[in-house]
């Protein structure tokens, strides 16, 4: 590396080079426009800077108030921003009781288990009234919890979770979910780290037609919670089969209580709600990092309600009648905001589904769609590339037919996009493709699917009452239409964010908001851009390209090139159904990319034509710069039980490093084959 493309690399550190390509855009169907909730395109101008923070009564005016608020934001506390200052209500009012006179006999959620044979269980609103209060009843008398306290959920995909939330929000008392495919250290850790004193959990589950021993994992849970000096008193298990224990870990006496024989205490019992302070802690979203301490990200009740129930009704266009079904998992904040939450406070019908998407086969997501008359979709780029991956001409030929379609999670290739949109969609379904956080609450970016056309590769425009700006090491903000990334902030606070990380306000100041304050002593909002983490590009439309987090970045003799755009380019290749690109330590380079591919099922294509077809396409499409340094064709990508590509595992091998941990991955086997194949 020369001193002077040293230099350079070493002063603009945040800014990557882009090289993606424009994509055609889409209007969204008329039909689609005629029935949307937001068609007024002054909401923009209504949500403008000269409105802010007013604007966002609009929002909180959905709910439902117990005391209506005095203030609508107070930053006399920077960056501990203050939401609906003075105002009172329960999240669980929100989102059921207040439903029942015009819904009562409508349903709020539809459990799918992954057993075909077994039938969906629709639970109206008056149901889920009825299993709430009962729930509420058996937390607050039996194990005494109230406003305030904490209690650690490690749930899986069915009903039980979310009434427990529901429960735990009716009582205000803070819920902690840990997604279900966790490990039991990594819930005993969230339990230490929150203090929580009661664990809830399951026997089992299903999950690709095997009934999983959830059960074992709580005893490994309270064990580490103790060794890092958190009793759990209690250990509350729902069953997979009332009145049928199925795990084959036993009962620990005194502590193990089995929930469904307990609520029978409680048949009958309401609880009333309670009122809660809009800055009252609704819930604690640890983060998934592989290394140092978790993340407890604190939400509070009425921003966060507020942003999640406004987003819901103008992104995903979400009305009561409609059907909606959203394939994360209720352990994300996708889950809580945009299955439990958002859907519940608009009296939305929303699907809880046990499996995977593609157990038993790959049409099993849109027989539940026909049979339930799903309308809304809402899913991730991940499960979008492995349905490609197992079927790519089957979703076209089944009875599905969607309105409206989101993706979530991470930037999803113009490729990809375009087959969710012809296969899934059958172009018949508006796309949002948003970006937003665990932190965040909701969407930040996307497109609103009446007004504004899509474009592959775009998560679209800032939303109403965003305000984004892209900064450079330097902090000088990066012009749109300048081909140039660099770091996305958002110059202004919003309903949705966090209020801090649990138990650690100087890590929330530090992570989101050191780098670019202008003034540590300022209460003014402008003086406190947060900071995402991520890297994006603002095309000279407006539209964000998102090119995932500032640290995967590789740093090329000089030229930062985001790993998203490498990936999108290897995805370009017919039959390449995955695409993974890490980082290896070069001498003459300092890094340069390897690329791993996986093929569509059933693909004869020949390996070594897909690599001088992946190299070419990089070439071609970004230039000789993103040449991978090797390409390896893989039988299958190691993945989490949620569907990520594991990328630290293959850098690893990559490297010649240890790959760690992988009993945790749900197909650890295939790590094995991948290191004898790329290291002989």
């Amino acid at each position: 590396m020369t001193d002077d493309v040293r230099d350079e690399a070493e002063a603009n550190e945040a800014q990557i080079a882009v090289y993606w390509r424009e994509e055609q855009i889409f209007q969204p169907p008329q039909s689609f426009v005629a029935q949307a909730n937001m068609r007024d395109p002054g909401i923009r101008e209504r949500f403008d800077e000269a409105h802010f923070p007013d604007c966002f009564r609009e929002y909180a005016d959905m709910l439902t108030w117990s005391r209506p608020y005095e203030q609508v934001l107070d930053t006399s506390h920077a960056p501990f921003w203050k939401w609906f200052v003075g105002g009172k209500l329960n999240a669980c009012e929100n989102c059921v009781d207040r439903h029942l006179a015009n819904y009562r006999n409508k349903a709020a959620l539809i459990f799918v288990s992954e057993v075909e044979d077994e039938p969906p269980v629709a639970l109206t609103y008056q149901e889920l009234y009825v299993r709430v209060n009962e729930m509420a009843a058996l937390l607050r008398d039996y194990c005494g919890l109230k406003a305030g306290d904490r209690v650690t959920l490690h749930l899986p995909m069915t009903l039980d979770l979310p009434i427990t939330m529901l429960a735990c929000a009716r009582l205000g008392v803070i819920h902690s979910q840990v997604f279900g495919g966790f490990s039991g250290k990594s819930c005993g850790q969230r339990i230490q780290d929150s203090g929580s004193r009661y664990l809830i959990t399951c026997d089992a589950y299903w999950r690709s037609g095997q009934l999983i021993d959830h059960k074992e994992k709580a005893d490994i849970a309270v064990a580490q919670a103790r060794e890092l000096g958190q009793a759990v008193d209690k250990v509350l298990i729902w069953q997979r089969y009332p009145g049928k224990y199925s795990s084959p870990t036993a009962l620990v006496a005194g502590r193990d209580v089995i929930v469904n024989e307990v609520l029978k205490r409680y048949r009958g019992e309401r609880v009333a709600p309670v009122a809660m302070d809009a800055e009252a802690p609704l819930f604690l979203m640890y983060s998934s990092g592989t290394t140092g301490k978790p993340k407890g990200c604190q939400h509070r009740t009425g921003g966060y309600l507020a942003y999640v129930a406004g987003t819901s009704k103008y992104v995903q266009d979400i009305h009561p009648e409609d059907t909606y079904w959203c394939m994360a998992d209720i352990g994300w904040i996708t889950g809580h905001s945009y299955i439990v939450y958002g859907p519940l406070a608009l009296a939305a019908t929303s699907v809880v589904y046990e499996g995977t998407p593609t157990y038993p086969d790959v049409r099993r997501p849109w027989r539940v769609a026909e049979r339930l008359g799903v309308n809304i979709f809402h899913t991730s780029p991940t499960a979008v590339r492995a349905l490609r991956r197992a079927g790519p001409d089957i979703p076209a030929t089944c009875a599905q037919h969607f309105k409206h379609m989101t993706t979530v999670g991470e930037p999803i290739e113009p490729n990809a996009w375009r087959w969710y949109f012809d296969q899934i969609g059958k172009g018949e379904a508006v796309i949002c493709d948003t970006w937003w956080q665990t932190e965040n609450g909701g969407f930040l970016c996307s497109t609103l699917p009446a007004l504004d056309a899509m474009k592959p590769g775009s998560a679209g425009p800032a939303l109403p009452g965003i305000y984004p700006v892209i900064y450079d090491d330097d902090g000088k903000a990066l012009p749109r239409g300048s081909n140039i990334a660099g770091n996305l902030c958002i110059r202004n606070p919003w309903p949705g964010i966090i209020q801090t990380i649990w138990g650690d306000d100087q890590r929330f100041v530090d992570t989101y908001f050191k780098r670019y304050c202008k003034n540590p002593k300022s209460t003014d909002w402008r003086d406190w851009p947060y900071m995402s983490g991520d890297g994006a590009m603002e095309a000279a439309d407006g539209y964000f390209r998102i090119l995932g987090r500032i640290d995967d970045v590789i740093n090329v003799s000089g030229h930062r090139l985001g790993t998203k755009e490498i990936e999108s380019a290897a995805m370009t290749v017919p039959g390449v159904a995955e695409a993974a690109v890490v980082a290896v330590a070069d001498e003459v380079k300092g890094k340069v990319p390897e690329v791993y591919v996986s093929l569509a099922a059933g693909s004869k294509a020949d390996p070594a034509a897909i690599v001088d077809a992946v190299n070419a396409a990089c070439e071609d499409i970004i230039g000789k710069i993103a040449r991978p340094a090797r390409v390896h064709v893989v039988p299958d990508m190691p993945k989490t039980r949620s569907g990520k590509i594991m990328r630290r595992v293959l850098a690893a091998i990559s490297n010649h490093r240890d790959v760690g941990d992988v009993t945790t991955l749900a197909n650890a086997s295939v790590v094995d084959d991948i290191r004898r194949q790329v290291q002989g």
